[in-house]
């Protein structure tokens, strides 16, 4: 079995973050581990709290992992301050860590911010680099570039921009793009467009980190990356077409639809 690594912050309402990641990997048939960055107390209405890690705990969480169990693939979600950004920068080259999946989540769907503004930096200097592929929405390029990402003619420019920061791929989601979902890879020579139905189902609750999960489990098992890509985005159609509602609020992906739908529930 391969093994994925997510180094994220946990969400107690088990949509996003962490617990999606992990739900992910085992979806996909890969062993998960988990580094936790932050504490969020929230649900399907929103982000209340998140208390950030002490830096050094996040090392001691990576070290233990890496000096016992072989990684195959790392997803980073969420890490909310430079300090604890360059403290899993650091330990990740220590350690020689390979197959990086850099999701840079900065806010919640109901606005809660989660990457301190100061710490972006921070993420394009030292995560980049080390990101096999980066999975930014239009949003989060904006953030990145430091101006906005005018719909998918702007797209492909988004995506060589933020390759010109070091990481190896990148893939510009349009979710929040009207009409067909649109995302945009470019591996450094070539631009892919990855199009797909819009779906009307609005429990979608945990899609970016899904994603980047999926896209490190495909990797683990050896996928190469536009593979990887497609089954990535393949899932998580599925997972949003059968969305659920489990509170009042934006409902979680389904992660086990086709267990489901197998009858191995």
């Amino acid at each position: 079995m391969k093994h994925a690594l997510t180094i994220a912050g946990s969400d107690s309402g088990g949509g996003a973050g962490i617990q999606a990641d992990l739900k992910t990997f085992a979806a996909l048939g890969v062993y998960g581990m988990s580094v936790i960055t932050a504490v969020t107390a929230q649900n399907t209405v929103g982000v209340f709290k998140v208390a950030e890690l002490d830096p050094e705990m996040v090392k001691a969480q990576i070290d233990a992992i890496f000096s016992d169990i072989r990684v195959d693939a790392v997803k980073i979600g969420m890490v909310s301050n430079a300090e604890i950004i360059r403290q899993i920068a650091a330990s990740l080259r220590e350690w020689g860590a390979t197959n990086i999946v850099v999701d840079p989540v900065m806010v919640s769907k109901s606005g809660h911010r989660l990457l301190n503004p100061e710490a972006i930096e921070a993420l394009k200097n030292e995560l980049l680099p080390l990101a096999a592929i980066v999975t930014p929405n239009l949003p989060e390029a904006a953030e990145l570039l430091g101006h906005e990402v005018p719909g998918e003619q702007g797209m492909e420019e988004a995506a060589r921009k933020i390759h010109a920061l070091g990481a190896k791929s990148v893939l510009v989601k349009g979710g929040h793009l009207e009409g067909e979902a649109v995302d945009v890879l470019f591996d450094g020579t070539r631009v892919i467009r990855l199009a797909n139905p819009r779906l009307k189902n609005n429990n979608t609750h945990g899609t970016g980190c899904t994603l980047s999960s999926a896209i490190a489990a495909y990797i683990a098992r050896g996928c190469e990356l536009e593979q990887a890509v497609a089954k990535a985005k393949e899932y998580l159609t599925g997972a949003i077409e059968n969305g659920f509602s489990v509170g009042r609020g934006i409902g979680p992906v389904h992660h086990f639809y086709r267990l489901y739908a197998r009858g191995e529930q």
